[in-house]
């Protein structure tokens, strides 16, 4: 049986979101960040199984408030995190089981994550592609120095924002990281280290609403788009 299995980040301590608990479990309507992220993993059908990557002290309150409460029923096991994203990852790839095939990994923190963008990003991941979430640049990208002098004029026609889900074979992500620790690299994401250890990396259509809920202004947009939806 080939499995996918998505592991959702959410260690996180959240500085620049300037509350005393971690954004991840901060209220977005009735409900905390990080449930309205897992329940979109729980309901799509193409995912068999989901391991949050949590930071030791929110291991217990998750379970109880988040996991148990909102009846998330396919996470079987939960993560501790590493000191930065890519320790994360890599504690929730030394976590994945034989049977899985496919592994996407997205923010905890991204909770618009649509049924459509983890359809396709698994379809591509099972037919062997590596793939990541994206959005065309809307805005005019200027490369600068250290003194914020103008370099060059980026061609923004071909510049995209990569956002989550990123969904990979299991070996490849797997092997991906094994070069990457060996030869001390690291990337803001993971197709990053995919593309940095010979791979091709696949992007397809994402939302502008797919948002990183980081700072307190992307909570208040958050809240916007829930009341939308």
């Amino acid at each position: 049986m080939s499995m996918v299995t998505a592991l959702i980040l959410a260690a996180g301590a959240g500085k620049r979101m300037g509350k005393a608990m971690a954004k991840q479990f901060l209220l977005l309507g009735d409900k905390p960040l990080l449930a309205h992220t897992l329940l979109a993993f729980q309901r799509a059908p193409e995912i068999d199984e989901i391991i949050p990557v949590l930071a030791q002290e929110d291991v217990e309150g998750c379970l109880r408030d988040v996991i148990e409460r909102y009846q998330i029923t396919k996470v079987k096991t939960l993560v501790v995190g590493g000191k930065e994203r890519q320790d994360s990852v890599l504690h929730g790839l030394q976590k994945i089981g034989k049977d899985t095939a496919v592994v996407l990994v997205h923010d905890g923190v991204r909770p618009f994550v649509t049924p459509d963008m983890i359809r396709e990003a698994v379809r591509f991941a099972k037919e062997g592609e590596c793939v990541a979430v994206g959005v065309p640049i809307k805005d005019t990208i200027k490369e600068v120095d250290e003194h914020k002098i103008v370099l060059r004029t980026l061609e923004r026609g071909s510049l995209w924002a990569i956002q989550t889900p990123q969904a990979f074979p299991v070996k490849i992500l797997r092997r991906a990281y094994e070069e990457s620790y060996k030869q001390k690299m690291f990337g803001t994401d993971d197709a990053t280290l995919v593309e940095r250890t010979g791979g091709t990396v696949r992007v397809i259509m994402g939302s502008y609403e797919n948002i990183k809920i980081t700072t307190p202004e992307d909570l208040i947009l958050a809240a916007e788009i829930l009341k939308r939806r």
